[in-house]
């Protein structure tokens, strides 16, 4: 084939090829004749060869076959469309919606004509831009020069309009995005012309012009009007007040609660320190404390609404204190209440937590009181937070009553026979002495707890009754109407002391017939007698039982519950709880008695002064002096009021006042500020009674003195000649060891959150909050109770933002275990100065007894007389210790404090020119030295440990053991509680293992075990830190030893550090030299 007569494609391009068939051989075809022939054109052969012409071919029905014969059809011949429009018109705009379209009713307040005018006059205008950064408030800036412009009735002004944000995404993304002009006229002070009329271009001063109607105009002119030239409201208020926030955090009170006394007798009593008794309830958790201030209250109010079924919790004001039926804030009242003799004192009782996470509501309490009012429970005994408070009580050197509460329990519960009870209550009272005497220092001021003594009551909060030995003797003595000594027949109700019927006389030997002691012949078998009638008793038997005792109730008190009608018939045989106030006026000191103690433990100035003598006497004429020790929030929560306890003077209302903060000192002034006292109450709990003046001896709650104010404080005249010193700051019986960090959700309402921290601060004694170098907001508590009450604060009442937080750790500290392996030195950066440092670690227990004066390190000069230069190294000695100071709050292994370490400057050269030894060459280079010494002594992690008490049976323990062993903790020991079938368990848990335990153990005892944990000491981490060798794997568990190396990496990168400690950091090149030679030696040794 020839691929010339081809194309690329295969088609043929060659000469025409003649076709081999002939003319001849092809039909004819006829030609076609028509009228035209010139347009007649063959184009088509049917089926039967006949040829359609074109015009003939039919493609559509015709008009008579579609619409028939009837109907008359038009054709047009033609188009009557003009050539220039097309056949298919362009397709119409789309409607687009990119701007806001302007209100119809909107005009400007002047005329176009004399805008336009104002035009022409160029010395009149003025071409401005807004400029300015994203939501400074440009538009809307815009939007208040339109509003006074421009008559707009649709304007909204609870939304910001945005008049120059024309495009819809601009309204829907609230910014700017094109610059848009607004051409306005504008008035100046000068009040120029400002309108035309459209009329008669008649011009209108600013001041005739009409914005509103006459008052004629509106109510007619019959009616006669009054305008105020001038307004009486005064500049400092403001036209619109801050709205005031409603937050719920607190019970309110009932409406119909009022006292039995009235407030001027009241505020009489506060005026003579000698009936004031100033006290605190403490005991351990659920011992009954908010139940027996209940009865209390009762008994001093008059409440219409209280339920004699359930317990009222007065003095819990806080909701959440409601629902979770704890006690989180201590809480005062001042009650009037009278003895055996019917003479009424002035009672000042603080009601403080009993959950060992807020003892430091606990410590605060005992620093306004007088005395402690031990409260025990008589089926548990003593347990971890009662031995605490004893421990701080004596430390505060506090006299100790003691209130036996819930008795019934023994009864009702336990279902003791009355002579188990008695022995029961004596254990319990032996295991309380022993307590105070191991915990007195000396013993000659060991204080004895005794019920013959009458510093013991026995009660029962729920039931409403207390009495003490006395006051039952006293019942006695009122029923028999015998004319006997009750205070001697009182001296015999406890004891070996049998009643002998024959000879009608005590004795210390059991009779010959047999009898039971006299505690329980005459006060527990009547008790049980009454008990056991009340509950199981038919009314007649229960009629007949109270007449005996004097007592006669309505009918209608027998058909009540069991539990009412057994508190009714109680209070009414015991009647008030005269034996409690007994015991506080006969064992308590009065505010007057106390001050001298008092002052002399608390007040840290000298004891010649004039200010001390006049709070030793009470001296109301005397320079004020008030200490504050809590701070209560207001129901805005928007600040707080601070309550306090006046030593001497008298505070009023206007009185201007200097506040003296913690760090305050004659010579440092800084911590100082005045504030006017604007109002002053007897805090009452659920309510408050304003009074004018408070004199010394009493406890107030003062208003206008709390910015200043961060924990505690002192309050004195804002002018006097003499120094004044500060009270002695709160010293916690614990630390708070967990902490977490917390950001809030929205980062823009930070600054919310940082306020509400402040006064976390503010409100919690133990609370700490503190940012990390890494930017992380940190607070730290005693436990996860305390942490998740502050958290619900933070978020409800002090910053209400939704906060994020993370998960709980534990602080940690640094410390050694050996003595430095060769003697660190450091230079100071001119060279001019080097001093040398040696570290080891503390005896055993020192660091403990001098933490809360000094701190837990120490450092000392061992320098030699005759190698140094005393005098200059005295020069330097501030700087020193500055640096050390600093280096102890941050250790070098992860920022965390140094602990139970001494240091030693075994030597130093000093400049003799003072310009080369300042402050800027000594404090860096001792906190250098001081590190290089701690790192060269086997630096080793400490955590916190906890105590941990749980109460559980006896079939629970191997459960126990199991929960605890997989926490790294121990059992020190397990005893059984006398008189009960459970035990307590004593054992050791490290913090950091602590979380989830509680619910842990509930899940493993099903619920029978119930633990307390409270910060006890703390131990060193197993392992090496610096231990380089160590490989961490995520999301195992590391072995025992790798612990302290895993809690270093992990602190330093939560804190955002490097996981390893840069020894360049803190070591000298000459002391690197000097390493690297000794590491060499010892090398060559071993080889």
């Amino acid at each position: 084939m020839d691929d010339s007569l081809y194309d690329e494609f295969g088609n043929y391009i060659g000469p025409e090829i003649e076709s081999d068939v002939d003319d001849e051989d092809l039909p004819e075809i006829d030609r076609v004749e028509s009228d035209d022939e010139e347009n007649a054109v063959a184009v088509n052969v049917d089926m039967d060869n006949q040829i359609v012409v074109a015009e003939d071919k039919k493609y559509y029905p015709t008009a008579e076959e579609v619409y028939g014969e009837e109907v008359e059809t038009l054709v047009m011949d033609e188009d009557e469309q003009s050539l220039e429009m097309p056949i298919i018109n362009k397709p119409v705009q789309k409607d687009i919606e990119f701007e806001v379209v302007g209100v119809k009713d909107s005009s400007t307040y002047v005329s176009t004509q004399f805008l336009l005018g104002l035009m022409s006059n160029p010395t009149l205008v003025r071409n401005v831009a807004l400029v300015g950064h994203l939501q400074h408030g440009k538009t809307v800036f815009m939007d208040m020069l339109v509003e006074h412009t421009h008559h707009i009735s649709t304007f909204d002004h609870e939304k910001h309009m945005r008049y120059t944000d024309t495009r819809v995404d601009e309204q829907e993304r609230r910014i700017s995005i094109k610059a848009v002009p607004m051409s306005l006229v504008l008035e100046d002070k000068n009040a120029v012309a400002v309108n035309v009329d459209m009329d008669n271009q008649i011009v209108v001063l600013a001041v005739d012009k009409k914005y509103y109607p006459t008052a004629e105009e509106v109510y007619g002119e019959e009616v006669e009007t009054l305008v105020m030239d001038e307004d009486e409201q005064s500049l400092e208020m403001p036209i619109i007040n801050k709205p005031v926030k409603d937050i719920e955090f607190e019970v309110v009170d009932v409406k119909d609660s009022s006292t039995y006394v009235s407030t001027q007798f009241l505020l009489g009593l506060m005026s003579n320190p000698t009936l004031v008794r100033n006290v605190a309830l403490v005991g351990h958790f659920q011992h009954g404390k908010t139940v027996f201030m209940d009865m209390l209250v009762d008994q001093t109010h008059h409440i219409s609404t209280f339920d004699r079924e359930k317990h009222m919790r007065y003095t819990d004001t806080r909701v959440d204190e409601q629902e979770r039926r704890i006690s989180i804030k201590a809480v005062p009242m001042s009650l009037v209440l009278e003895d055996s003799n019917s003479k009424s004192y002035m009672c000042n009782i603080m009601d403080t937590p009993g959950h060992v996470n807020f003892s430091d509501e606990m410590t605060a309490a005992l620093r306004l009181a007088d005395g402690a009012v031990l409260i025990v429970d008589a089926a548990e005994g003593v347990m971890v937070n009662t031995e605490r408070a004893i421990r701080h009580a004596i430390q505060d050197r506090l006299p100790i009553v003691v209130v036996i509460n819930k008795v019934d329990r023994l009864i009702t519960e336990l279902k003791l026979p009355p002579k188990d009870a008695y022995h029961k209550l004596r254990h319990t009272i032996e295991v309380i002495n022993s307590h105070i005497t191991a915990v007195s220092s000396t013993a000659g001021n060991v204080q004895v707890i005794d019920p013959a003594a009458g510093n013991i009551c026995f009660a029962s909060g729920s039931a409403g009754w207390c009495f003490s030995l006395q006051s039952f003797a006293k019942l006695y003595v009122k029923l028999h109407g015998i004319p006997f000594d009750a205070n001697k027949f009182a001296s015999r109700l406890w004891g070996d002391y049998y009643y002998d019927p024959a000879t009608r006389t005590f004795k210390k030997t059991q009779p010959p017939g047999g009898a039971e002691r006299s505690f329980v012949q005459f006060i527990l078998e009547p008790l049980y007698k009454l008990y056991s009638q009340v509950i199981g008793e038919h009314k007649k038997s229960v009629e007949t039982t109270l007449a005996e005792l004097g007592v006669t109730l309505s009918n209608a008190a027998y058909k009540l519950n069991v539990r009412p009608l057994l508190r009714l018939a109680c209070s009414s045989v015991f009647g008030s709880a005269t034996g409690f106030t007994d015991m506080l006026v006969h064992h308590i000191p009065s505010a007057k008695e106390a001050a001298p103690r008092k002052v002399e433990h608390i007040y840290i100035g000298p004891r010649d002064s004039g200010i001390y003598s006049a709070m030793e006497d009470c001296d109301p004429s005397g320079p004020l002096m008030v200490k504050i020790t809590k701070l209560y929030p207001k129901s805005d929560c928007s600040g707080f009021d601070a309550f306090g306890r006046v030593y001497s003077g008298e505070i009023h209302t206007g009185q201007t006042v200097r506040v003296l903060g913690e760090g305050y000192s004659p010579d440092d002034e800084e911590d100082m500020t005045i504030k006017e006292v604007t109002k002053l109450w007897v805090y009452q709990s659920r309510y408050r009674i304003p009074v004018s003046k408070a004199p010394p001896g009493s406890w107030v709650l003062i208003e206008g003195v709390d910015a200043s104010v961060m924990k505690t404080a002192t309050l004195c005249n804002s002018e006097y000649d003499e120094d004044v010193y500060i009270f002695r700051p709160l010293q916690f019986n614990t630390l708070p060891v967990v902490k977490t960090a917390t950001e809030p959700l929205n980062p823009s309402e930070l600054p919310k959150m940082v306020e509400g921290l402040r006064k976390i601060s503010k409100s919690y004694p133990l609370a700490i909050t503190k940012v990390e170098e890494s930017g992380e907001h940190t607070i730290l508590g005693t436990g996860e109770l305390y942490l998740d009450s502050i958290m619900k604060d933070l978020r409800e009442l002090y910053s209400e933002v939704e906060v994020k937080v993370a998960d709980p750790v534990v602080s940690f500290c640094e410390t050694v275990v050996e003595s430095s392996s060769m003697k660190c030195f450091a230079e100071t950066p001119n060279k001019k100065n080097k001093i040398t440092m040696i570290a080891e670690s503390l005896e055993r227990g020192l660091a403990e007894d001098i933490e809360n004066g000094v701190g837990p390190n120490i450092l000392l000069d061992d320098t030699l007389s005759s190698e140094v230069d005393k005098s200059l190294l005295n020069a330097v000695k501030d700087s020193i210790v500055q640096g050390f100071q600093w280096g102890a709050r941050e250790g070098p292994l992860c920022d965390e404090p140094i602990r139970n370490v001494k240091f030693k400057i075994v030597d130093a050269k000093i400049a003799p020119e003072p310009l080369h030894r300042g402050t800027g060459q000594i404090i860096p280079t001792a906190r250098r030295v001081a590190y290089s010494a701690f790192l060269m002594a086997t630096p080793r992690f400490m955590e916190p440990v906890y105590y941990v008490e749980i109460q559980t049976p006896a079939d629970c323990l191997s459960a126990i053991f199991t929960v605890l062993s997989q926490r790294r903790g121990h059992i020190t020991g397990d005893v059984p509680q006398p008189g009960t079938p459970a035990c307590v368990v004593k054992a050791f848990l490290p913090v950091i293992e602590s979380f989830g335990f509680e619910t842990d153990l509930r899940y493993h005892t099903q619920g029978q075990a119930f633990a307390l944990s409270v910060f006890d000491h703390w131990a060193i981490v197993p392992g090496d830190p610096l231990d380089k060798e160590i490989v961490l794997r995520p999301l195992e568990p590391a072995p025992i030893q790798y612990l302290a190396r895993e809690f270093m990496v992990k602190t330093r990168r939560r804190k955002g550090m490097s996981e390893d400690v840069s020894i360049s950091k803190f070591f000298d090149e000459a002391m690197v030299v000097e390493l690297a030679q000794q590491a060499a030696d010892l090398h060559q040794q071993m080889i």
